[in-house]
């Protein structure tokens, strides 16, 4: 989201001129460089946290018994976004986007490095945190830095590649987290080596300069028009700057009518019909594309497979990576079609579709559950100081089955020669994990139904991201007075953020209430409420 100005989907004639302007001029080389890597940088630090996740819990039992910690772990990342994209704005125009986008390579920095050697669960959930204030105030200074000090010709196509890499930043953390999974370190590479993109890219924005707006905006007339000769041939600087001055007075015209102040303008755009009505549609598409379950996709991918019965972390990682695969293709996808169909049309199609999948996805989930292999009552019996103590307790344990030993909170081994077989249930410890000769299941049981749930999870990714993974945020650039753009986007982004901290902190503690088919019910009945408001 870029305020004050709404920038057009670029087509291929601006990605020519970009690709051209771009091998010309050094200048517009850092800048597209800077872009690309502050991208991924937001795509690799909120989709690295889905595969780390799974080797944290190996290595802090506290992590692997407690719910809700893996969930904080996961979400207060999504707390820090919020309050970086909070500040963001502020810090933005009171030190300028250069300050800024340093201070965000610092938090990248400093946060991955505190993650990578944390002693205690502690120390990572305070290193997502400050990885999660880089990344809130980037989605608000880097577009914003990028549009303001690149020719108008090729910044559509730049802010546009800063948009398609955080997808592409998601799926390189799945593959970097399948790459380390053989190291001593593991997860600690995994969250640890995002620093030397940041600091690369802090090294790279020291040599470029300062927005030359901004600068204009300081009364800095001179050293604007300094960085604007670096950018555009001499014969177009004066009308550059004509454009920029125009351009600063009508935007202080607009302060001057909205107020300069969050509460002035929170106050005018409340009071304007228009700007209600948009604030309505564009919160309510924002509130829609998270309570459609993705982020649960995306940062607990890893564990979705594991439920469905692929007890392997290399195999779930693996599996994982056609998810944000498909996400990634999904975006381009939607640059295609996004015009040719119309915003509306394309989200309730993609609703469709995500709200069959879903529905799908709890059917198979229930069919697995239903049919999960039964306990193996010699096997299980004979292991003295390891069954399950809920199953010893229970007068019904001959009716247990895979299902009911893991909703105990104990361990499933599965017979040697055949995991689809009967298995035994087993205290949940490392001990008895490294006993098990067989498959040691603790998320999800083996099923015959699981590669369906695969199949159907990319069918989901696949019907969310060209209609609702993007058409929101398109939606939100458009549809509120220019005047109220800064604010109305704003505001939709900030509902999209706390919907996204709602949905990540509360899925697993959903799925160990309601089971993952209920979960994924769950979700589908929210997503034919949101059909019917986008309707």
């Amino acid at each position: 989201m870029v305020e004050g100005g709404n920038i057009s989907k670029p087509d291929k004639t601006e990605f020519t001129e970009c690709w051209k302007t771009t091998w010309k001029t050094p200048y517009i080389m850092r800048l597209a460089l800077s872009a690309g890597i502050g991208g991924l940088l937001f795509g690799y630090d909120t989709g690295v946290i889905s595969g780390a996740l799974l080797y944290i819990r190996e290595d802090f039992e506290q992590v692997d018994r407690k719910t809700w910690l893996q969930e904080l772990i996961v979400s207060m990342a999504v707390a820090g976004v919020i309050g970086g994209a909070a500040i963001g704005g502020w810090i933005s125009d009171r030190f300028g986007r250069k300050r800024s986008n340093l201070l965000t390579d610092v938090l990248f920095s400093v946060g991955a490095l505190v993650m990578a050697f944390a002693p205690a669960p502690v120390m990572i959930i305070l290193g997502r945190i400050l990885v999660g204030l880089g990344v809130g105030m980037t989605s608000m200074t880097a577009p914003l830095y990028i549009f303001e000090a690149s020719p108008a010709r090729i910044r559509g196509t730049l802010v546009s590649t800063n948009g398609l890499l955080i997808t592409g930043g998601q799926f390189l953390s799945y593959l970097i987290n399948l790459a380390f999974t053989k190291t001593s370190w593991t997860w600690r590479w995994m969250l640890g080596i995002a620093a030397v993109p940041a600091l690369f890219q802090l090294i790279l924005m020291l040599s470029l300069p300062k927005s030359p707006r901004w600068l204009y905006r300081q009364n800095k007339e001179e050293e604007a028009r300094s960085i604007l000769e670096k950018i555009f041939p001499a014969n177009e600087v004066d009308d550059e700057m004509n454009a920029l001055k125009l351009s600063v007075e009508t935007e202080k015209a607009d302060e001057h009518a909205i107020g300069d102040n969050l509460i002035q303008k929170l106050k005018s755009a409340s009071s304007n019909v228009v700007v209600r009505r948009g604030l309505y549609a564009g919160i309510t598409v924002q509130v829609a594309q998270q309570f459609s379950g993705i982020n649960t996709v995306m940062y607990y991918s890893p564990k979705i497979v594991q439920f469905a019965g692929f007890a392997s972390n290399e195999t779930a990682l693996a599996l994982s990576l056609i998810t944000s695969g498909l996400n990634a293709i999904g975006s381009i996808v939607s640059m295609v079609f996004v015009d040719r169909y119309g915003r509306r049309r394309l989200m309730l199609v993609s609703m469709v579709g995500i709200i069959l999948c879903l529905v799908s996805l709890s059917i198979i989930f229930l069919e697995a559950a239903s049919y999960a292999l039964k306990v193996n009552q010699f096997d299980t019996n004979s292991i003295p100081n390891s069954t399950c103590r809920s199953y010893i307790s229970t007068p019904k344990y001959s009716s247990w089955n895979c299902m009911y030993c893991l909703k105990a909170g104990c361990g499933f081994c599965s017979n040697t020669a055949n995991e689809y077989s009967l298995g035994t249930c087993l205290e949940l410890n490392t001990e008895q994990r490294d006993w098990c000769r067989g498959t040691w299941f603790k998320n999800g049981c083996p099923s015959e139904f699981g590669f369906l749930a695969v199949v159907f999870l990319g069918f989901y990714i696949l019907s969310y991201s060209p209609g609702m993974g993007t058409v929101p945020w398109i939606v939100n650039s458009e549809i509120y007075p220019l005047r109220y753009r800064g604010i109305g986007g704003g505001l939709a982004a900030v509902s999209n953020w706390i919907s996204n901290l709602i949905i990540s902190l509360t899925f697993l503690s959903l799925t160990k209430a309601l089971g993952s088919a209920g979960t994924f019910f769950l979700f589908g009945g929210v997503c034919v409420i949101g059909f019917s408001f986008i309707y």
